[in-house]
């Protein structure tokens, strides 16, 4: 099954809001073995949307347009679908009365456009809306199944998962697949290409592979379709285990898994804890740790040593060491991991020290350089990394992200024996 989805709304167009409902939905479409042919946005424009539907209509199989369904006069969607579909609004009893139980609950008054809200198309199936006051709206044409739902994230959420989804499925008309994400770090997209090349030009037809690149990692997307889930799963996990071996150090989880995820379960694993020190990533480091439930048994405190006298008078870092080799230094990287160990007695720690940009670079040091220390049970060491490019933020998610990398390889170093 083909579809196109049809967002609604002048304030994405112009900016205002970001459209995440189109990606969410082809998420859970993917999910479900239905391929997005394409995304259309419009105006709150009668011929636009008309347009935009009668085009679709040509192409897919199913046609989901999210938006223009509010009690205000710019929602145009429902009068634009009776045009479109020859038929008019009509008074529907049951929208009405869950419309006046919801508002009955939050002790509000139903007023005369909350009441147009149960004005709908005749020659629309219902889909009820339990967390909003427009319910969504199905038409079927020309063997192509068209789908109105609000834009409202939460309530457009619902409706895919509890209303739509469920009665594609009965239509007989979706497609097993498998999705499997493989995430790596510390290997640019075009050397990983080059590596996987073998391996990806003898994966089956029916299973594809895609490169996503972020500045967190490079994750590797397998997709493979068919008619039987099961097959495909244990098909892709075939493939999966050829390719491992391939890139084994870069892999650090697979799907909805984090770097701080990870190196949080291996440290809690084996009952280790961990102290940061950082300067050029100014506490992003600890904020990927703590974003992960749970981190208190492993993760001890973090220091942001952004000033040279932070440096010294609490990781005890030397003045003479910051006055000879500057702060940016494998020296400095290294006394800082010792001193953040040291001070809050952990068993890892992690220290950054860099120029994140996009200002106070030099030619010995361009913006992006940075000393990445590790110190674990047996080993500290510190590395240098020159990341390309002058982007602050981008610089900063790349040492943190390059930070637990390292820190996980040495943690299964130290503790695989």
């Amino acid at each position: 099954m083909k579809a196109e989805i049809i967002t609604i709304g002048d304030e994405i167009l112009i900016g205002q809001i970001v459209d995440t409902n189109s990606a969410w939905i082809g998420q859970q479409f993917s999910l479900n073995g239905i391929e997005i042919y394409q995304v259309t946005s419009v105006h709150d424009d009668r011929e636009h949307i008309l347009e935009a539907i009668r085009k679709a209509e040509e192409k897919v199989d199913l046609v989901v347009i999210t938006g223009g369904l509010g009690p205000t006069k710019d929602d145009i969607t429902k009068r634009v679908l009776c045009e479109y579909f020859d038929t008019q609004l009509v008074f529907h009893e049951p929208t009405l009365e869950a419309i006046k139980v919801r508002f009955a609950n939050r002790g509000i008054d139903v007023n005369r456009l909350n009441q147009d809200q149960a004005m709908l198309p005749e020659s629309c199936t219902i889909l009820p809306n339990k967390l909003g006051t427009a319910p969504g709206m199905w038409f079927e044409r020309n063997n192509t199944i068209f789908v109105s739902m609000p834009g409202v994230p939460f309530e457009m959420q619902y409706l895919v998962e509890f209303e739509l989804l469920p009665r594609l499925r009965e239509t007989g008309r979706t497609k097993a697949i498998f999705h499997k994400t493989v995430l790596t770090q510390g290997v640019p997209e075009s050397m990983l290409a080059d590596r996987i090349s073998d391996w990806e030009d003898a994966l089956p037809k029916h299973i594809k592979l895609a490169y996503l690149p972020n500045p967190m990692s490079v994750r590797l997307r397998l997709s493979a379709y068919g008619d039987n889930e099961a097959t495909l799963r244990k098909e892709v996990e075939a493939e999966i285990e050829k390719l491992r071996p391939l890139i084994a150090e870069s892999i650090f989880g697979y799907d909805e898994d984090t770097l701080a995820s990870v190196t949080g379960q291996m440290l809690s694993a084996n009952g280790k804890t961990l102290a940061v020190a950082e300067s050029c990533t100014g506490g992003y480091i600890s904020h990927l740790i703590t974003s992960v439930s749970g981190s208190s048994v492993y993760y001890k405190g973090g220091v942001t040593s952004y000033a040279n006298e932070v440096k010294q008078q609490v990781l005890g870092v030397s003045a003479e060491s910051l006055e000879s080799v500057g702060a940016v230094s494998e020296e400095v990287a290294l006394q800082m991991v010792k001193g953040v160990k040291r001070l809050l007695n952990a068993d890892y720690a992690v220290a950054t020290t860099g120029i994140a940009g996009p200002t106070g670079g030099t030619e010995e040091k361009p913006v992006g350089t940075v000393w990445i220390a590790l110190a674990g049970q047996n080993k500290t060491f510190a590395r240098k990394y020159v990341f390309v490019g002058d982007h602050r933020e981008r610089n900063i998610v790349r040492s943190a992200q390059t930070a637990l990398q390292l820190l996980r390889q040495l943690i299964l170093e130290e503790t695989s024996h």
